[in-house]
């Protein structure tokens, strides 16, 4: 399944200043019973946003209308937990494009890559100024220049260079998945394959 083309991405963030927001809490286990990648956004960090009479829990960021945008800002260490590929799915349905944090789990930072969720891994010290920036004006919108690696704070100017896996880049640079990547060098799989057989 391809997805839009990842190129660069101006947005405001929401903020989520948790530190080892785990999988479960992204996306609970009784909701991963569907296997087609929509309608998870609707049940992201379910628990979090919603009392048991599925009434909104006002005090949760993403209920609160003061923050929005395409960019998820999370504590250290997001991501953790079982492997669900589920809860980047939940995060890429909800609408985010980008999750910001100074330290992911490999395996949820894997899922994020391999369906347009740009997971973007900062120094510690720059996730901190990004939460005060968020917090001093809700508004503050990042830039995330994939080609150059780079995410700003355009407010104050200050820019941080983040890594990503060449394959993975070109891959979301072009919106595609695995499958997509192999469909487009099919001529020279065949290429190759018809060589083997000389």
């Amino acid at each position: 399944m391809a997805y839009d083309k990842f190129n660069i991405l101006t947005s405001s963030a929401v903020p989520l200043p948790i530190e080892n927001v785990d999988t479960d809490q992204i996306i609970p286990a009784r909701f991963l019973k569907a296997t087609e990648r929509v309608g998870f956004g609707e049940n992201l960090f379910r628990d979090w946003r919603y009392n048991g009479d599925d009434t909104p829990k006002v005090d949760f960021v993403l209920n609160n209308p003061t923050y929005s945008g395409k960019i998820l800002m999370g504590g250290k260490n997001f991501g953790s937990g079982s492997s669900r590929e589920h809860a980047a799915w939940a995060v890429y349905d909800y609408g985010f494009r980008v999750v910001v944090s100074s330290f992911f789990a490999d395996i949820f930072k894997g899922n994020c890559l391999n369906i347009g969720v740009l997971p973007v891994q900062v120094s510690a010290g720059f996730a901190d100024k990004i939460f005060a920036a968020i917090e001093n004006d809700p508004k503050t919108e990042l830039e995330i220049n994939l080609p150059e690696q780079t995410i700003t704070i355009l407010t104050s100017g200050e820019i941080e260079s983040f890594d990503i896996n060449g394959y993975k880049k070109n891959n979301m640079l072009n919106g595609f998945d695995d499958i997509d990547y192999l469909q487009n060098i099919k001529e020279e799989i065949i290429t190759f394959a018809e060589k083997q057989l000389i």
